[in-house]
């Protein structure tokens, strides 16, 4: 019934514009009379045989006038020109020849059609010269000004966008109902797009003050979703929460609510909540068929329903990478090579003692203890590819351990890389290739939608896992240390795969990555070693967490100095957490008190790196680990006391 009606609703929009265009032509209401009674009932796909050649008139002459007096007329500086009621004895307005009396005022009023309904389809349509002389004779409706701001904002025109739409929002907002919010939300986008941060907020705070509940939900659901974008949740849901007071059977606010819950990636509540509001929406008639389809999928995958909804608006160049990943990533797997380095190099670090002892830590596939040291290969048809590939794909690898490529020009810019993948699918079979699609990726200013994310980067992390994995079971275990390059691309997978671990959870899953890691690589060029040590504590993984400190006996961080000494502590072995106190204090002697205090001032950051013993290391270890500290019985007293 739905899909009936919906497309019924397509093929009148269809009618629609084929009429206005008619009416455009010459703006005669006779001549366009005259095509509406032949034109009309064919468009309908009438079946004239239940149908009389008058009937056949009539309808399409009274859907005619229905349409003329809906459409603003240019002529008439874009004003309706109504056609009048004929009286009693004057022709019938249908075409019949007989008086009104005795025609169509039978039929009682004749069909009205809503302007509002002319207007959102002509304003598609009409080039900007005739556009702008519309918005001068004001002949506009006020809320559907929203449209027009929306093509200025497709064209990089903010600044007009949101002087066309201010002047609506200067009165009293108990005026406007929810007709405006997409004035509100084109607003809204114009001054980002201005970076008027602060005048987008003052503008929000207004609207949750002092309009009507209609608005004020649509401005706390914009809030919300702003706070979801910077990633702050908490906030989030508070103004969700807000939103959902304001309407609380808004189909907005079921979107909105499984979209919190998505990005925090806690989607078996969101699928719960998913069923829960298709089945309010369905019960109150308010959902439409595109909403109740989201829901429908979000009941099965959440993740996938937002990306599939944000398909529409994604840049194309994105999607067809996603759908080249779809489409090949499950291909049978290669099998990478292991060549061990000569020399005194790969001596040292074959020397190197293990990161823990065996019956202390499970070691992850692709580790071993005194594992030797090696440089991953791809076999030689991958090699020669990736030297195609290179020429196709311009953009660097990352400069040392970061994870960004260099400024070196926008790999989105063109899409040759693109056409070598669609003629390669075997291009992913290559880590080389897959750290440069994870880079490009991480690059793109979409990237930051968590459902984005999953899509396209968790396939490709999977699929670099387990290359390594399957090369483990044909040739052993080996180290891969970070200073041979050709390992490169692998550990820079895995890290970022850590990342998304750890926003995802389980926490048990991203320490499991980040202790192959640190096994395949124990010079840890990443400091992998800081985020390990922090899980630990978290997790309460005290033994752990000491034999990684003691790994690192001289290490200037102050999650392995001051790590050790609350693992230590919570072991009960206080006379030994006393002495790794005392020499993490002579180390890093400010860390104490930024743990101590329960308000201390933030100190100037330094945006590059923190220097050990610097008050800035201090303030991001407080950031990051006062709580695990402080839920410590007699902890922090304790230190006082040790350090006083």
């Amino acid at each position: 019934m739905i899909q009936r009606e919906s497309q019924d609703a397509e093929r009148m929009g269809e009618l629609i514009l084929a009429a206005v265009d008619e009416i455009f032509r010459d703006q005669d209401l006779q001549r366009f009379l005259n095509w509406a009674r032949d034109a009309i009932p064919r468009f309908l796909e009438v079946d004239e045989t239940e149908l009389t050649a008058e009937e056949l008139n009539r309808l399409g002459a009274l859907l005619g006038i229905a349409i003329w007096n809906a459409t603003p007329l240019p002529a008439q500086g874009y004003q309706l020109r109504p056609v009048p009621t004929p009286s009693a004895e004057q022709p019938c307005l249908c075409g019949s020849s007989r008086p009104f009396a005795d025609c169509c005022a039978q039929a009682g009023d004749l069909p009205e059609m809503p302007t509002d309904l002319v207007w959102e389809l002509l304003l598609d349509k009409l080039d900007d010269s005739a556009v702008q002389d519309a918005i001068n004779h004001q002949a506009i409706p006020e809320h559907l000004l929203s449209q027009v701001a929306d093509r200025w904002l497709d064209n990089d025109r903010p600044g007009r966008a949101a002087h066309l739409l201010e002047p609506l929002f200067d009165r009293d907002l108990q005026e406007l109902d929810g007709r405006y919010e997409g004035a509100l939300d084109a607003l809204c986008d114009a001054y980002e797009t201005l970076d008027f941060r602060n005048k987008r907020q003052s503008f929000l705070r207004r609207v949750t003050e002092t309009a009507g509940r209609e608005l004020q939900a649509a401005a706390w659901q914009r809030i919300s979703t702003s706070h979801i974008d910077d990633g702050q949740f908490a906030q989030a849901h508070v103004a969700f929460e807000q939103a959902l007071r304001s309407a609380p059977d808004s189909p907005a606010n079921a979107l909105l609510e499984i979209t919190l819950l998505a990005a925090q990636h806690r989607d078996q509540l969101a699928r719960e909540r998913a069923r829960f509001w298709r089945g309010k929406l369905r019960r109150n008639g308010l959902g439409s068929e595109r909403t109740l389809d989201f829901l429908t999928h979000a009941i099965t995958d959440p993740q996938d329903a937002l990306a599939a909804t944000h398909a529409d608006a994604m840049d194309p160049m994105l999607l067809k990478l996603r759908d080249w990943i779809e489409a090949h990533h499950r291909r049978p797997l290669p099998t990478y090579g292991f060549e061990c380095p000569r020399g005194s190099a790969s001596l040292v670090l074959d020397e190197q003692l293990s990161l823990f002892a065996e019956q202390d830590l499970p070691l992850p596939p692709g580790t071993a203890p005194n594992a030797p040291s090696a440089s991953l290969t791809p076999p030689a048809t991958l090699k020669r590819i990736e030297r195609a590939w290179h020429r196709s794909f311009t953009a660097s690898k990352p400069l040392a351990t970061q994870l960004s490529s260099l400024d070196d020009g926008n790999i989105w810019e063109s899409d040759g890389w693109l056409k070598f993948l669609d003629h390669h699918p075997q291009a992913i079979d290559s880590l080389d290739i897959l750290d440069d699609l994870a880079s490009a990726i991480e690059e793109h200013p979409e990237s930051r939608l968590p459902w984005l994310r999953v899509r396209l980067l968790r396939p490709i992390f999977q699929r670099a896992q387990a290359i390594l994995e399957h090369s483990v079971a044909a040739h052993g275990r080996h180290r891969l240390p970070w200073s041979i390059s050709d390992n490169r691309p692998l550990l820079r997978l895995l890290l970022r795969f850590s990342q998304q671990r750890a926003e995802e959870g389980p926490p048990a899953a991203a320490g499991a990555l980040l202790e192959q890691l640190l096994n395949l690589n124990p010079e840890d060029d990443f400091g992998i070693r800081t985020e390990l040590m922090n899980h630990y504590l978290r997790q309460k993984e005290d033994e752990k967490a000491v034999a990684l400190a003691r790994r690192f006996p001289t290490d200037v961080t102050a999650e392995l100095a001051y790590g050790e000494v609350l693992a230590l502590y919570r072991l009960g072995h206080t006379e030994r957490a006393a002495a790794i106190l005392h020499d993490a204090f002579g180390r890093l002697p400010r860390v104490p008190r930024y743990l101590m205090r329960k308000r201390i001032k933030r100190p100037p950051l330094d945006q590059s790196h923190s220097t050990p013993g610097s008050d800035d290391q201090a303030w991001l270890y407080r950031e990051a680990m006062r709580d695990v500290w402080v839920s410590e019985p007699g902890l922090l007293a304790w230190m006082n006391k040790q350090t006083a």
